[in-house]
């Protein structure tokens, strides 16, 4: 007997994406594209009569937009979703906006009329990724009303009881599928006196900017895309550009980024394990706190281990917070020092930089 089919519903306003999207995946025999919708009127009917597990969603669609639409989705019926979103600032914010609402990952529209290039495989991994994750990591915030005047301001972290550290410490952070809402998580819980944090998550081109924007209106720390040259100083977080390496340098007195091209490392760029390995480089690593989060694949399992070698602390996310356990898992089995709750990293974090704090009480691998 064959194994049954991923089943996946198309919803979509374009007939060309439509068609362009349902050529892509049917090239994949373990993919059956088994319906498709222009809009989500008749996407609700065709889900309550095909049942898809994975779900393909335009962000921008006449009668109801595809944000208002994966809210009651994620409430009544939950399903994974893949938002495709265009590569626009508003598409950016829409996309980033679907991912707290619960979708599990975006993928940024074909820029040609007719052809879905490299696009194809990229959704076909996101499906089936998307098609085994648990639904309960994919659970929703309710989408939140924008408060105006004071009450719109977020509270900011204070400082944290920290005196001092090594000028050469530095913290970084990688992850994938789930990451943004896993680092928002992460960054908006860490105090401003803290080093200088490098973060790379694989995040379509255009989106990083909006994303890094994001984190700085909601944390206590500078956050910003980062641009070749920057300077890595405390209180800052730099993120990875989209579709460029990010890489780390100590030039002088203090750590710089590198913003360069090259080629894919485990199809991503950037990649985790191209800062990780920049970082043992250039001898971050007996100052650095380097941590796995959430995301499909292998990329930062072999950096995150030379980082360890040489002497920096690792921890990787725990499963049952991770919506997708691959990037962590590969880290813990190749020898991340610990796997820690998402509700605890920054804590984590934050106690390598103050004395005589306890660890918190997290699955560890022997020294």
């Amino acid at each position: 007997m064959l194994p049954r089919r991923i089943r996946v519903l198309i919803i979509d306003d374009s007939a060309v994406v439509r068609r362009m999207a349902t050529d892509a995946l049917s090239v994949d025999p373990e993919i059956e594209v088994v319906g498709t919708a222009v809009d989500p009127y008749a996407a609700r009917d065709k889900i309550n009569e095909l049942c898809p597990d994975v779900i393909t969603l335009d962000i921008e669609m006449p009668r109801m937009d595809g944000l208002t639409f994966l809210e009651i989705l994620m409430q009544r019926r939950p399903t994974p979703v893949i938002v495709m979103s265009s590569l626009s600032q508003r598409g950016s914010e829409h996309a980033l906006e679907a991912l707290r609402l619960g979708a599990f990952d975006v993928l940024g529209k074909p820029a040609g009329a007719y052809s879905f290039g490299d696009l194809g495989a990229q959704l076909i991994a996101k499906i089936k990724a998307a098609a085994s994750t648990r639904l309960r990591a994919l659970a929703p915030p309710v989408r939140n009303v924008r408060p105006t005047g004071a009450a719109a301001r977020p509270e900011k972290v204070p400082p944290a009881p920290i005196h001092s550290f090594d000028p050469r410490s530095v913290i970084l952070l990688g992850a994938s599928t789930g990451g943004t809402e896993a680092l928002r998580e992460v960054i908006t819980r860490l105090p401003p006196n803290l080093p200088g944090i490098a973060i790379v998550q694989h995040i379509p081109a255009m989106f990083s900017k909006a994303f890094a924007d994001r984190l700085r209106s909601l944390s206590s720390l500078d956050v910003r895309e980062a641009v070749d040259g920057d300077r890595l100083e405390p209180g800052t977080a730099l993120v990875a550009p989209g579709n460029f390496h990010l890489l780390l340098q100590w030039r002088a007195d203090r750590y710089h980024v590198r913003v360069v091209d090259g080629p894919q490392i485990w199809h991503q760029r950037p990649a985790v394990d191209m800062l990780f390995k920049s970082a043992t480089d250039c001898g971050a690593a007996p100052h650095c706190v380097a941590g796995v989060l959430t995301g499909m694949g292998k990329d930062g399992a072999e950096g995150l281990l030379h980082l360890r070698e040489k002497g920096a602390t690792t921890f990787a996310q725990d499963e049952a917070s991770s919506v997708v356990y691959g990037m962590p898992r590969a880290a813990w089995e190749n020898g991340a020092m610990r796997q820690i709750p998402l509700g605890r990293v920054a804590e984590h974090i934050v106690q390598q930089f103050v004395s005589h704090r306890a660890t918190p009480a997290v699955a560890a691998h022997a020294p």
